[in-house]
């Protein structure tokens, strides 16, 4: 697949606990692929985006703070350090994606923040999230697809203000929006830690697919958030929310 994108640095996937399988449903219209080719979905497709891992200035043109670029467009040069993971949730779903930080991968080695991107022409790309440096570790995000026509338009990342973790210990809350775990309580982080710090991102969509009907998934997410989302998600082991309270 590396070989039909425009990205400037190799891919490396880095997708936890899944097996990288192409599985095309009879449901699924969409026969793009790539995270760097423009879709027009509807409802129950299969939609690919990327997320890519890089240090903060990478996602931008020269570096400079004026101009963020998709990392699928080839100016980007001083992505060539970075990494990258891909997946397909399916639209309309609420999908929660996992990228396992226990068998060797480290975001804070690879510039600590992520862009969530798609697209070719439209370039979609969400602002840069810090997700960990040495001393803090973020594991829980929820990304929202905003979509016009079945065309995306949009990715940005939704915070909830540190009410998931709100009187907890073992938890400190970075400026007043995330969630985030002492680093040295992380495994295989060459601190001797023993907590899973996987990456969990809870992905939903709005906006309307190529046939207008709405995408209603992000409502969804925020009206169960009165509720406990663990219980969606039970069947995940070792996960950092089992260890703590049980909170997403």
């Amino acid at each position: 697949m590396a070989s039909k994108t425009a990205f400037a640095f190799a891919l490396s996937l880095m997708i936890a606990n899944v097996v990288v399988v192409v599985v095309v449903r009879a449901s699924d219209s969409n026969s793009e692929f790539s995270p760097c080719s423009d879709a027009k979905v509807q409802r129950s497709d299969g939609f690919t985006f990327g997320i890519a891992f890089a240090q903060r200035s990478s996602f931008f043109l020269d570096q400079s703070p004026s101009q963020q670029l998709s990392p699928c467009d080839r100016r980007l040069s001083s992505l060539s350090s970075g990494q990258i993971a891909v997946f397909r949730p399916k639209v309309d779903e609420i999908s929660l994606l996992t990228i396992n930080t226990t068998t060797g991968f480290a975001p804070e080695q690879y510039g600590g923040n992520m862009v969530a991107f798609a697209g070719r022409k439209y370039a979609a790309r969400s602002l840069p999230a810090f997700v960990a440096n040495e001393t803090y570790t973020i594991t829980s995000f929820t990304l929202v697809l905003e979509f016009k026509k079945g065309t995306l338009q949009n990715l940005y990342w939704n915070r909830d203000g540190c009410a998931s973790c709100s009187g907890n210990s073992s938890f400190v809350c970075l400026n007043k929006q995330d969630c985030a775990i002492r680093t040295s309580s992380c495994k295989n982080r060459g601190q001797g830690g023993t907590v899973d710090c996987s990456i969990g991102i809870q992905v939903a969509f709005s906006g309307t697919d190529k046939h207008l009907s709405s995408l209603n998934s992000w409502y969804e997410v925020e009206h169960l958030r009165q509720y406990s989302l663990y219980g969606l998600y039970s069947n995940l082991k070792n996960s950092l929310t089992n260890q703590y309270n049980k909170f997403f």
